[in-house]
């Protein structure tokens, strides 16, 4: 592996330009390649500042991208389809083997982080800690019966923090993809890696979450899966050219708080089961909509009409993310923009995750939807992001109207609530290494 001094040299010659190109500056756009060579380079600094003052010790840089829910709301709890996507805001690390059995990690903004392999069972203590999904994917290779090592990294990232571009998922698939590179010679596939940060957040996190998240940063590009054997989800890549499809992607921060929503966001998994229940299931995957249709009555008794209307809303978005995936094998972005527009209907009317019970004086998500669809005036897409209640919204807006649909949402919500994002290729990577 090269040195760090040698890393830097090559960032700072150009060598390194083609594929933060590829990653960073679609359309060869000189402003976005420099800014993204200054990262670059500002991350292998920082590993010199806090481990190679003098700039011997081996290097390389890697990046776990954030990911974009763009189909299947509330779908994949239930063993359904859902649509996401890597997008170009990631998570940065220079990175070399350190000789230890320590991985010493230095990220921007946060206290440093040392945590020994020598032990790899899940720490209490540690629980919704950085710490936590690093010992957890180590212990992800070690469970495939890999032996990983120490490393040194310093991390930056502009994964937006509460932004539902899971920030988390990132950092797991760039550690994941920092232990392959350095110790398993690339051998692990980016599905492997990704079903490595699933098992690294539930069981060492503790935060239960599907494979969506992962799935979508280590694959990159837009990726569709059938969560029906979750176990084993059927994962299939889309290869959709966003930048020229005339389109922007916004996530627009409503500028509300997912604080005190646990109960909103619980209740629609454990509505929907209430209802695949009723049939002696345990999801409504396992079901099929006409029983749902015929029983209604009996249901509206047992489970409550909030119940039904979630569940008629899974039948038919889980339906919608496979539509939409085909949309875009297709190159038929305008059924696809349809087909986001009436996801995001009924997210609104049958999921009811757009308007939280707690404060209805607060409706930040319900009212962005409303300014967006002013914006765009029957143009382009827009709909709740991720679990709802609280957070962002997604919109995909013409890009002669991009500044006005900006404009528009800024005025209501805020300068830089509005997030120009673009659909990366790539997913989690060495993004340059030169072994």
């Amino acid at each position: 592996m090269q040195s760090l001094h040698q890393l830097l040299e090559r960032l700072s010659d150009g060598s390194c330009d083609a594929r933060l190109t590829e990653l960073y500056a679609p359309n060869a756009d000189s402003a976005a390649l420099d800014a993204a060579r200054q990262r670059a380079i500002g991350a292998a600094q920082g590993f010199q500042t806090a481990f190679s003052p003098d700039g011997s010790a081996p290097a390389a840089l890697f990046s776990g991208p954030g990911r974009t829910e763009i189909g299947g709301n509330h779908t994949d709890h239930q063993h359904g389809h859902v649509l996401c996507g890597s997008v170009n805001l990631d998570t940065l690390a220079c990175a070399g083997p350190n000789g230890l059995n320590v991985v010493r990690i230095h990220s921007e903004g946060y206290a440093p982080l040392e945590i020994s392999l020598d032990q790899l069972e899940a720490v209490p203590a540690e629980k919704n800690t950085s710490a936590a999904l690093v010992r957890g994917v180590a212990a992800g290779f070690a469970q495939r019966g890999k032996t990983v090592g120490g490393f040194d990294a310093y991390v930056t990232s502009n994964v937006l923090s509460g932004s539902g571009l899971s920030s988390s998922a990132a950092y797991e698939v760039l550690v994941g993809n920092i232990f392959n590179h350095l110790f398993c010679e690339d051998s692990f596939t980016p599905m492997e890696l990704a079903q490595i940060g699933q098992m690294a957040e539930n069981v060492y996190f503790g935060k239960p979450c599907g494979l969506m998240d992962q799935a979508a940063s280590a694959v990159g590009s837009a990726v569709a899966i059938d969560f029906k054997d979750p176990a084993a989800p059927v994962v299939r890549r889309i290869d959709f050219d966003f930048d020229h499809c005339g389109y922007a992607l916004c996530i627009v921060d409503t500028g509300s708080c997912h604080a005190d929503l646990t109960d909103d966001y619980a209740s629609i998994p454990q509505e929907m089961c209430a209802v695949a229940a009723h049939f002696g299931k345990t999801v409504l995957r396992d079901v099929d909509r006409s029983e749902v249709l015929e029983a209604i009555p009996s249901l509206r008794v047992r489970c409550g009409d909030r119940a039904v209307l979630r569940a008629l809303h899974f039948f038919h978005d889980d339906l919608r993310a496979a539509q939409e995936a085909d949309a875009l094998a297709a190159g038929n972005f305008q059924r696809f923009l349809d087909l986001v527009n009436q996801s995001g209907r009924s997210s609104a009317e049958l999921l009811q995750n757009v308007i939280a019970g707690n404060d209805p004086r607060e409706q930040a998500v319900a009212l962005s939807l409303a300014m967006a669809q002013e914006a765009l005036e029957g143009q382009g897409a827009v709909r709740v992001h991720g679990g709802g209640f609280a957070g962002t919204i997604q919109a995909f807006v013409p890009v002669e109207r991009l500044e006005h649909f900006r404009s528009v949402m800024e005025g209501v919500l805020g300068l830089g609530k509005c997030h120009v994002l673009r659909i990366r290729p790539v997913g989690g990577c060495v993004v340059f290494a030169n072994d």
